[in-house]
């Protein structure tokens, strides 16, 4: 009887708990996003929230759009407005809510769009928000912009992206200044200097431990440039 008891009582816990609703509120990321049978997964991007019908929404470290949100739940839809941004003229998304996932699903421009979220309790990096920072040249292969193969044994030839989407290029011949771009979807750097006869290049990037490698794309030969992070600047 005793035993009864105990398994009858985890079963009425069990489902007492799958009936209580979960919420909306709170960080969620997005961990895929399917256009159709393509999938177009941004970078770190989030959306959060809020008890008072407001949210907000960005990519890593950047918040880039606010605005409010309203949930009809006889019908699970959900409509997000963002007040900074374009009038969005899709019809709501039909949301899936789980305690810990989310769903939307809706049709855009005749293209079946899913959404998948996961709850989060910090924010995402993205690939721009991992570059940031001063790194120290420790290797490079094939000779290109910027760097040589024997600027390494100077040991102090270096590279800093800073949060302004400005860079500063140190090398023996002196310093390169340009913008920077990091693309949304994928681990590609641009880097965009003022000085001529220089041009505008491209990187992939690889990330490990405070340590990135840049590989230029687009280019007949092998040319990568190994970084380690440091937290001075070199000494000339």
């Amino acid at each position: 009887m005793k035993l009864s008891g105990i398994v009858f009582l985890t079963v009425v816990l069990s489902f007492t708990s799958c009936d209580q609703p979960s919420t909306i509120e709170g960080l969620w990321v997005v961990k895929s996003v399917m256009v159709g049978e393509k999938k177009m997964t941004p970078n770190a991007r989030w959306t959060r929230f809020h008890a008072d019908q407001t949210q907000e929404s960005g990519n890593g470290r950047f918040q880039h759009s606010y605005g409010l949100w309203e949930l009809n739940q006889n019908k699970n839809e959900l409509f997000i407005i963002n007040t900074n941004g374009l009038e969005d003229s899709n019809p709501p998304f039909m949301m899936t809510l789980g305690a810990n996932e989310m769903i939307w699903e809706r049709i855009e421009e005749g293209q079946h769009i899913k959404v998948h979220l996961e709850r989060s309790t910090q924010l995402p990096e993205t690939y721009a928000d991992k570059i940031l920072g001063l790194w120290l040249l420790e290797k490079a292969t094939g000779n290109g912009p910027y760097f040589m193969e024997s600027d390494t044994n100077e040991n102090n030839e270096y590279l800093f992206i800073r949060w302004d989407k400005r860079f500063v290029i140190g090398t023996k011949k002196g310093k390169v200044h340009g913008v920077y771009n990091v693309h949304g979807h994928k681990p590609e750097l641009e880097l965009i200097p003022y000085s001529t006869p220089l041009k505008r290049d491209f990187w992939r990037i690889e990330f490990a431990e405070n340590l990135i490698t840049l590989k230029l794309l687009n280019s007949d030969s092998l040319v990568t440039r190994q970084f380690k992070r440091v937290h001075k600047f070199p000494n000339k």
